[in-house]
């Protein structure tokens, strides 16, 4: 084997490795965030509820629970995007053959990954609007760029998500719906394979009996 090839072989070990490690401190971060802030608010609500039947409602509520919703909606977004846990015409893609399959999939992920990334940036500008203007929110007189901060992170981490997919895509043999997850499409072949070896299975346990 050429220098030049275990170099390359190489430099995509090491880039495997890295892509593995800032994976799993994604979906740490991720996961704590979207567990932290759903508990979080039902805790919210559930006290807010009983504090408005007893005395009257927290002042800062509405404000802390939208913060919640913000951080679950965008870092949904983003895991969504990592786990293929986003909305796709599954049904339509896995009755196509995989080559055809695999072409959209690049498609789809590298226009998702556009309109994220652009997304991201708009998000930004806006945060950054509101911070130059010094805009605060009503009940805490917060910053309300505070509440804003995640939203360009998370639609430019679920960009970065979809690049990755389109490249894992053109990588790899097999469909990837997502970075960490491969498409569930089963050919015909191996469709019936399944079918007559059920079969056979059932007709062994009929007859032992």
């Amino acid at each position: 084997m050429s220098k030049p090839q275990t170099d390359t072989k190489r430099v995509h070990s090491t880039l495997k490795t890295i892509g593995k490690y800032l994976s799993v401190i994604i979906d740490r971060f991720e996961v704590t965030i979207l567990s932290v802030s759903t508990a979080m608010l039902a805790i919210l609500l559930i006290v807010n509820v009983i504090s408005r039947n007893v005395y009257r409602s927290i002042y800062f509520a509405e404000e802390i629970s939208k913060l919640f919703i913000i951080l679950i909606t965008f870092t949904g977004t983003s895991y969504a995007a990592r786990k293929a846990r986003h909305i796709r015409m599954g049904a339509v893609l896995e009755l196509l053959p995989p080559k055809v399959e695999k072409v959209l999939v690049i498609l789809m992920s590298l226009i998702s990954a556009i309109v994220m990334l652009v997304l991201a940036y708009y998000a930004f500008s806006y945060m950054n609007n509101l911070r130059m203007r010094g805009t605060k929110t009503e009940a805490l007189g917060a910053p309300y760029w505070y509440f804003l901060i995640i939203a360009p992170i998370a639609l430019f981490t679920a960009g970065i998500q979809y690049i990755r997919t389109v490249f894992k895509n053109l990588h790899e043999t097999d469909v990837w719906l997502s970075p960490e997850q491969q498409s569930e499409f089963e050919d015909e072949a191996t469709m019936m394979a399944a079918v007559m070896a059920e079969d056979a299975a059932e007709k062994a346990e009929k007859e032992n009996k």
